[in-house]
C-alpha cells in the first residue's frame, strides 16, 4: 500500500495492542513483542523505530541482518503476542508455539497473519545506556537489572496491509 494512505494510531497499536519485531531469514528467524517504538520521518525517510533489550534473542537476528519487520496483529492473536513477549526463542520455536506463519518478502520475515507489516531496511542502531538519560530517576524503574535497550531505526521499504 502507499504509505501516505496509512491510517493508524501508533500510541494505541504499539503501546497498548503491541507489535511484533521479526528478523532473520528462511533458515532461521525469530520474533518478539514490543510495546515501545513508533513511526515517523528521519533523515528524509519514512521510518519505524523499536527498542530492543540487549538480552533479547531477536536482537542477535536484527544485528546480523540488514532488515527487520514491525508487524501488527488483530486482537485474536493477543495470546500469541503475550507468548512472544514472555518466552525466549532460545528456548522455544515461537512460530510453532503461536501458530504464526513466517513469510519472507523484501528480504525480511514477518507473520503472514499480520493485519499490517512494515518491512524495513535497518539504517541506525542507537545504544540507550545510563548516560543517555537526562532524567536519571527513570533508571531504577526500567533498568534496575542494567539490561539496556538499543533503538533500531528502519527505513520502511514496503507496507503490507490486509
Amino acid at each position: 500500500m502507499d504509505i501516505k494512505e496509512l491510517k493508524m494510531n501508533p500510541f494505541t497499536e504499539i503501546g497498548e495492542d503491541w507489535a511484533l519485531v521479526s528478523a532473520g531469514g528462511r533458515e532461521k528467524a525469530n520474533t518478539m513483542t514490543v510495546s515501545w517504538g513508533g513511526v515517523g520521518v528521519f533523515l528524509g525517510k519514512n521510518v519505524v523505530f523499536a527498542f530492543i533489550r540487549e538480552s533479547r534473542y531477536t536482537k542477535e537476528f536484527i544485528d546480523s541482518g540488514e532488515t527487520f519487520s514491525l508487524s501488527f496483529l488483530s486482537g485474536e492473536y493477543r495470546n500469541a503476542l503475550a507468548l512472544c513477549g514472555s518466552k525466549s526463542g532460545r528456548d522455544i520455536d515461537k512460530w510453532k508455539e503461536t501458530g504464526l506463519t513466517p513469510v519472507i518478502d523484501e528480504g525480511t520475515v514477518y507473520p503472514k497473519e499480520a493485519k499490517r507489516a512494515f518491512l524495513c531496511r535497518k539504517i541506525a542502531a542507537v545504544p540507550v545506556d545510563k548516560e543517555s538519560f537526562i532524567d536519571g530517576s527513570i533508571l531504577p524503574q526500567w533498568y534496575a537489572q542494567g539490561d539496556f535497550h538499543t533503538m533500531y531505526v528502519g527505513e520502511i521499504i514496503k507496507v503490507i496491509e490486509k
